[in-house]
C-alpha cells in the first residue's frame, strides 16, 4: 500500500538528492564536519518536510511544510557553492547538482501552488 507522498516524483527526487549529499559529504576533507552536518540536515529536510506536510489534514499546514522543504533546497545552494569554491567538487559536478536543486525548487513551487489551488475550490 505505502504512503501517498511516496508516489510523488518530488519526494523521490528529494530522497535521491539527500543520498547524493551524504555521499558527497563522506568525501569532504577532515575537519569539515560542521559543513557536512549542515549540508546533510538541509538535504534530508527536503524529503522529511514533504512527507510531514503530506500527512497534514489542512492545506494551510501542508503548504507550510512544503515551503520549509523549498527553503531547505535554497539552503543547499550556498553549501554546494562553498564545496565548489574550496575545490572539493568540480565545477561541472557542482553545475549538475545545482541544476538538480533548480528542478526540486520548481517541483516544490508547483506543489505549493497546487495546494493553494485546492484551497480555492
Amino acid at each position: 500500500m505505502g504512503f501517498l507522498f511516496e508516489k510523488l516524483d518530488v519526494y523521490g527526487r528529494a530522497v535521491d538528492w539527500a543520498e547524493v549529499v551524504f555521499k558527497l559529504t563522506e568525501e569532504l576533507p577532515r575537519g569539515q564536519s560542521a559543513l557536512a552536518d549542515q549540508f546533510k540536515r538541509a538535504a534530508t529536510s527536503i524529503s522529511l518536510n514533504i512527507a510531514e506536510g503530506n500527512g497534514r489534514w489542512h492545506s494551510k499546514e501542508r503548504k507550510n511544510f512544503f515551503l520549509i522543504a523549498r527553503g531547505s533546497v535554497f539552503e543547499c545552494v550556498p553549501l554546494l557553492e562553498l564545496c565548489r569554491r574550496r575545490k572539493w567538487i568540480s565545477d561541472d559536478y557542482a553545475k549538475h547538482l545545482k541544476q538538480e536543486l533548480e528542478i526540486l525548487a520548481k517541483m516544490l513551487s508547483a506543489l505549493i501552488k497546487g495546494t493553494d489551488e485546492k484551497r480555492e475550490h
